[in-house]
């Protein structure tokens, strides 16, 4: 059991939260497109970079994108979206994804 989770703290490693990607939104500033989202989320994470969530891992940039998306996790504004600390789920305790 030990190595399993020796294991699995490797693997989530080497992948980004979910959060992350919310957090570079809130702190860009700007509104995004699904096109320019997944642009700079490779631009700063690399294109080959996984993601992980509460809930879900080893997801591409695109597959974050949707992810995030149906979870409600962004705010549509003229036909773009942005995000808000709002929309982060905390990990203080029990929450739903």
């Amino acid at each position: 059991l030990e190595v399993i989770n020796i294991m699995k703290g490797i693997i989530m490693n080497e992948q980004i939260h979910g959060h992350d990607v919310l957090n570079m939104m809130m702190a860009s500033g700007k509104t995004y497109t699904r096109d320019s989202l997944q642009k700079d989320i490779e631009q700063k994470f690399g294109a080959k970079a996984r993601f992980y969530t509460c809930s879900a891992e080893n997801m591409t940039a695109s597959d974050l994108i949707s992810f995030l998306e149906t979870r409600g996790k962004f705010q549509t504004i003229d036909g773009q979206f942005t995000t808000d600390p709002s929309k982060v789920c905390s990990h203080d305790g029990p929450h739903e994804h």
